[in-house]
């Protein structure tokens, strides 16, 4: 019986499918044709909408600011990359089909498959018919975001492949690598194309001329900066210098180019720091630097990023409070700020912080630069309050990472360190990330949904201070340096502060300014610091006496690394050589 109804079933198809003969032509309901796609603004804006998705969003379960010195990871895994151990066919969680896909959107065969989708999209909106206001500021966001995806490949690796269009099956895989000067060329001549097609103002989550021209900052300065103006000379029998540096040329002229970019989105005048350069207090300032990051977008914002919480929500998709909080609110508490970072947070009064001062070193927590308590959570500080079954160990939600004597003289830890709550997730450093996370939200069960900033007013600041002082015009550099630290209530930097001293000022600036934003591993190499910084990991030891007397502070190590020249590029993966024959590798690998 039922082979009779299939049978009937398939000759009625049959017999239907023979009286329509479009029946083979019907387009299927669920997706578009390529060629349909480039007749329609609306299916051509979604295309370009998916190409944004490429962007690297920095609340992932794994944060770039722990391949640098201000933050320490858990995950063992990346040991092999903080000792300089990774290699051609081995980059750890850098690897494009690592399990963990935190780093995914940044790797090689991810940002050449998303500079193919830019390129898909100048040949056929070449081709079509569209045009009008709309379509040409499409045209500007995949210049910036075609601009975006190589200045991140130019940061890891150094000059590279330059791909203008898309390839065919009929067309040669195999192509050299450009020098890095003309990669550098390549991405502003993108910025700028970006910049005359864009509007000044709009969606913040889409490329304005001020997203396009800070991105041209960031390029800039870091063309003019140490690394890539070193010849090479730090790899003396590299054969091909060009591929990681200029070779020869102005440098002051880079400087000035640098300055340029950076003041020309100072001259825009549409941006601001959030909260203004007068607090009035040091708590108005801790505040104002907390709530920067705590919205959905304000006048110092230049681009954000809104993750796609609907579209993915798996365990991995990025959610700061869970994997960033204290383990003693069943949170994962990954990510901690080392001992080199918190030590980095000035005095109030701008002196820098000293543990050979007997009473610094005695409160060590107290007076400090607010955007030390804006941003790290420490032994003592206040939080949010405990989950229902911690409350009553802890009922004013106070941090406890240090460790208590008994009256045998043993020490039991508190609830946060890893003898407490969850203490597999508990902090090596003694600390854990306080920027960037909503106290109003429980999360062990609540995602956090704000977004990342790509892009903010102080690091335009910051450019261009770098680029006056390395030119000379430091009264100028102060200028702005001091309108960042004045919005924390910070002191203006001493007029007597010059030359190297102001250039260390500096630095240690926008590493506290900018920390956990993106900017520090790439600062470190480009300065050509990293071989002193990227050293063993410290942290802190707060013990609590069993006689109730202050507790003591100790600086401990809890994390081996080792730096080796070769770190400053990421090799390019043995399976990519393989394919392209013309590639030639980073030095060191």
């Amino acid at each position: 019986m039922n082979k009779i109804k299939i049978f009937i079933l398939l000759t009625v198809v049959l017999f239907t499918a023979s009286c329509n003969e479009d029946f083979l032509e019907v387009a299927p309901l669920d997706r578009y044709s390529d060629a349909a796609v480039w007749t329609d603004p609306a299916l051509a804006s979604a295309f370009v909408n998916n190409i944004y998705m490429g962007q690297q969003y920095g609340f992932q379960l794994e944060m770039l600011a722990s391949l640098s010195d201000i933050s320490m990871t858990k995950r063992a895994e990346v040991n092999a990359i903080l000792n300089s151990q990774i290699s051609d066919s081995y980059v750890s969680i850098l690897d494009p089909n690592h399990w963990l896909d935190s780093y995914r959107n940044v790797t090689w065969n991810t940002l050449y498959k998303n500079i193919r989708a830019c390129n898909v999209f100048f040949e056929n909106i070449r081709n079509s018919s569209l045009e009008g206001e709309e379509i040409d500021r499409m045209v500007g966001e995949v210049h910036f975001m075609r601009a975006y995806f190589y200045y991140w490949l130019m940061s890891f690796w150094g000059g590279v492949p330059l791909i203008d269009q898309p390839f065919s099956l009929d067309d040669d895989f195999a192509v050299a690598r450009n020098s890095f000067e003309e990669t550098v060329n390549f991405i502003v001549a993108d910025c700028d194309s970006a910049t005359s097609l864009l509007p000044l103002e709009g969606d913040k989550a889409r490329a304005t001329k001020g997203a396009s021209m800070t991105l041209k900052s960031r390029v800039l300065l870091f063309a003019a900066s140490d690394l890539f103006n070193s010849g090479g000379t730090w790899a003396s029998d590299y054969s091909k210098p060009e591929l990681v540096s200029y070779i020869g040329g102005d440098r002051d002229a880079r400087w000035r180019a640098a300055q340029s970019a950076a003041k020309a989105v100072i001259d825009l005048g549409i941006y601001s720091l959030y909260g203004g350069t007068n607090p009035g207090s040091p708590e108005q300032a801790r505040d104002n630097y907390i709530n920067l990051f705590l919205n959905n977008g304000n006048d110092e914002d230049i681009l954000l990023t809104f993750y796609d919480n609907v579209n993915r929500t798996d365990w991995m998709s990025p959610n700061p409070g869970l994997f960033y909080g204290p383990s003693g609110y069943h949170n994962w508490g990954n990510h901690t700020p080392t001992q080199q970072l918190v030590d980095s947070y000035e005095m109030l009064d701008g002196t820098m912080f000293d543990w050979n001062d007997p009473v610094e070193k005695a409160v060590p927590y107290e007076n400090r630069d607010p955007r030390f308590y804006a941003s790290v959570l420490y032994d003592g500080a206040k939080w949010r309050q405990r989950p229902d079954d911690i409350l009553g160990a802890d009922p004013d939600g106070i941090l406890q990472t240090g460790y208590y004597e008994k009256e045998d003289g043993t020490f039991r830890g508190g609830l946060d360190t890893r003898q407490g709550i969850d203490d597999w997730n508990g902090t090596y450093t003694g600390y854990y990330l306080r920027k960037f996370i909503d106290p109003a939200l429980d999360h062990q069960f609540e995602k956090q949904k704000l977004p990342w900033r790509q892009m903010r007013y102080a690091e335009v600041l910051l450019n261009y201070a770098e680029a006056c002082i390395e030119l000379g015009d430091e009264d100028e550099a102060k200028n702005y340096l001091d309108m960042i630290r004045n919005r924390v209530d910070m002191p203006d930097i001493p007029a007597s502060e010059t030359g190297e001293a102001l250039k260390a000022r500096y630095r240690n600036e926008r590493k506290v300014e900018l920390a956990y934003e993106q900017n520090r591993y790439f600062d470190i190499r480009r300065w050509m610091i990293a071989p002193d910084v990227i050293e063993n990991v410290q942290g802190i030891r707060v013990e609590y006496p069993y006689s109730g007397d202050a507790p003591t502070y100790q600086v401990i190590e809890v994390q081996d690394r080792g730096w080796l020249d070769k770190s400053y590029f990421l090799p390019i993966l043995l399976d990519e050589m393989n394919r392209n024959n013309l590639l030639i590798q980073n030095p060191g690998y």
